[in-house]
């Protein structure tokens, strides 16, 4: 089994994420990450799900995705094929080593976007390893708190979701 990314347009109308979620629910998979966002049409919304599953059951997930009524296109994105990106705000303790923290970041090609006399925030753009890496790299500072947004992703080139 292997890491799926699903590209799904729906209705931008209240109820709609429990819907899609709760048939992923009701029949027993598995969602590793999910985001949710409105499209360049406000009332559209982009939900990206990361599954893992063999090619049958994604397969079988996207048939039953697409008859829910505000569904609007699924597509599966291959990790060659798609530009995949997440964010991760990362609050760490500054006990001095601030110059490495900053350094550590700078690395990361992140910002630092808070700084006080206890702690450092920083935010890291990237893709799940890079964010995965970053907080490795991190955590011997201390990690005192940290929010990830999820995956986003896109398809290359001129292919859309319509």
């Amino acid at each position: 089994m292997e890491k799926t990314i699903l590209s799904i347009l729906v209705s931008n109308q209240p109820g709609v994420l429990h819907r899609v979620s709760g048939m992923f629910l009701r029949r027993g998979y598995n969602i590793d990450n999910l985001t949710v966002s409105t499209t360049v049409d406000p009332q559209v919304s982009r939900i990206t799900a990361v599954v893992t599953a063999d090619d049958a059951v994604v397969d079988q997930m996207i048939r039953q995705v697409e008859k829910l009524y505000d569904v609007q296109g699924v597509r599966r994105l291959s990790l060659q094929d798609s530009i995949r990106s997440e964010l991760a705000l990362v609050k760490l303790r500054n006990d001095g080593r601030s110059r490495q923290i900053v350094d550590a970041v700078k690395h990361f090609h992140g910002a630092v976007v808070d700084l006080s006399a206890h702690s450092i925030t920083a935010e890291i753009i990237g893709s799940q390893e890079e964010i995965d890496d970053f907080l490795a790299q991190a955590m011997p500072f201390g990690i005192l708190e940290m929010a990830r947004t999820g995956l986003v992703a896109l398809e290359r080139g001129d292919a859309t979701l319509q």
